[in-house]
């Protein structure tokens, strides 16, 4: 089983995988959240994270499939937060549209790189995976459907991202995440993880 990383947590062993012992819960969700809740996390092994440059490079070109994240320009009412789209073509079959919010919406406009910012994920290239079940139990604002684990392959100080259901998305104040991309509707969340399982795909360019 594999649980969620948080950006104090993380240990280097010398196989180059790493460790983690207890954690709180993915950091791209609200304050209040993280201080109602622990995430112990149990026996949790990541193999291939400890070295992002490195997994980038055995990772190699993937050009018969495109999987992107950029910005709308919309809106979603009535909390006004900008709308960004996952966007996955993969071959002899049409794009598919999956419809997210991004950071909070008052922080689009903070530091990308900043630990804390509450900003979109930066742009740039992520590795994809692993995709697993959110255990019962856990934060509500994963949702109850998945969680898809993105590693940066460039530096920077943002951890623990992933793609989950954004439940709140335009209900108030927990609307939006602090990084992740939250999908709007779990059906599309459902939907974009049996994609990529199926596909095999491994990398997500974020555009803007």
């Amino acid at each position: 089983m594999v649980w969620f990383l948080s950006e104090r947590s993380r240990s280097t062993l010398p196989s180059g995988r790493v460790s983690i012992t207890r954690a709180w819960g993915p950091r791209c969700l609200g304050p209040g959240v993280r201080r109602r809740r622990w995430a112990a996390v149990v026996g949790l092994v990541l193999l291939g994270a400890a070295n992002p440059a490195h997994s980038e490079l055995a990772l190699g070109p993937e050009p018969a499939v495109g999987f992107s994240l950029e910005q709308t320009g919309r809106r979603l009412l009535p909390t006004g937060d900008p709308v960004w789209e996952l966007r996955l073509s993969l071959p002899g079959e049409p794009v598919r549209r999956f419809d997210a919010l991004v950071g909070r919406a008052s922080a689009q406009g903070a530091d990308r790189q900043r630990l804390g910012s509450h900003a979109p994920l930066p742009p740039g290239r992520y590795r994809v995976g692993p995709i697993v079940p959110v255990p019962a139990g856990l934060n509500p604002e994963l949702g109850r459907s998945l969680w898809i684990d993105l590693q940066p392959l460039f530096s920077t100080a943002r951890r623990a991202l992933g793609i989950h259901l954004d439940p709140s998305a335009g209900l108030g104040a927990e609307s939006g995440t602090e990084g992740c991309i939250g999908l709007i509707h779990a059906a599309d969340l459902e939907h974009l993880g049996e994609l990529l399982r199926r596909h095999r795909v491994r990398l997500l360019q974020v555009v803007s």
